[in-house]
């Protein structure tokens, strides 16, 4: 089944090449300058990664904006699954933190940029704290709906059994709230690669985000491409090895509870 999906999925891609030669150098249907055209492409890529661009090779503005992505996310991690555990395990601390968190939760993670370079300046961790906000939200709700979602009465059995508060938390409320919390971290992935290059749209010398401005200003199409492919290839990685870590965790979760 998975080598049939592989198949499936390398013809997908496939078909899109084809379509792209198509649209662009054989039929011309879409204009060079408005997209480019596959050779066009390739000559930017090589550009980029042989003589660089906006300041830097390719591979050093994608490292860049990995590991942005990287301390964002773990800080956002770090932050809002436990904040988000402690809402949904405690009625007392929702009260308190509920009320503030509905009120922040709907800002844009854009609209904390001004705010974000006025308080950190233009470097890097203006774009950390923007990222963060946009990683943060989804960790923090996804971590309250798991515990949330937990069956009652598998809590209440664990009280009755004398089950010390640490030991219920850690081997009860956090492996049920396991698989809602790794929902929450692909979106909070998601939301981090989307702002990340939103973030370095403004004040950045260096990252994927800034080869896409440099380009747009250049009118260059084939080297948007390579940035907006780049930025696709990376989060596909990050998701990927997210996948790996999730597919072992809650493998052992599954384990450890049976």
């Amino acid at each position: 089944m998975r080598s049939r999906k592989t198949v499936i999925g390398l013809g997908a891609i496939l078909g899109v090449i084809v379509l792209w030669f198509a649209l662009t150098n054989w039929f011309g249907i879409i204009p060079v300058g408005r997209f480019p055209t596959p050779a066009a492409f390739w000559n930017a890529l090589k550009q980029i990664e042989l003589r660089g661009y906006a300041g830097s090779l390719l591979h050093e503005h994608a490292w860049h904006s990995l590991r942005l992505i990287i301390i964002s996310f773990i800080v956002a991690v770090g932050t809002g699954v436990p904040l988000g555990l402690l809402m949904g395990w405690n009625r007392k601390a929702e009260a308190l933190i509920n009320p503030v968190f509905t009120l922040i939760r709907p800002i844009p993670p854009l609209a904390w940029i001004p705010l974000a370079i006025l308080w950190l300046g233009l470097g890097d961790a203006a774009k950390v704290m923007v990222i963060w906000f946009a990683a943060f939200v989804p960790s923090v709700i996804n971590a309250h709906a798991g515990v949330r979602n937990i069956d009652k009465s598998v809590i209440e059995a664990a009280r009755m059994l004398g089950t010390p508060s640490f030991r219920l938390v850690t081997e009860v409320i956090l492996p049920g709230a396991l698989p809602m919390i790794f929902t929450g971290l692909r979106l909070s992935l998601q939301a981090s690669w989307t702002t990340l290059v939103a973030a370095e749209l403004v004040g950045a010398l260096v990252g994927i985000g800034f080869v896409l401005n440099v380009a747009q200003q250049d009118i260059y199409p084939a080297m948007i491409l390579v940035g907006m492919l780049t930025a696709g290839a990376l989060g596909w990685f990050t998701t990927f090895i997210l996948g790996l870590v999730e597919k072992s965790v809650l493998s052992w979760s599954v384990r450890g509870r049976a």
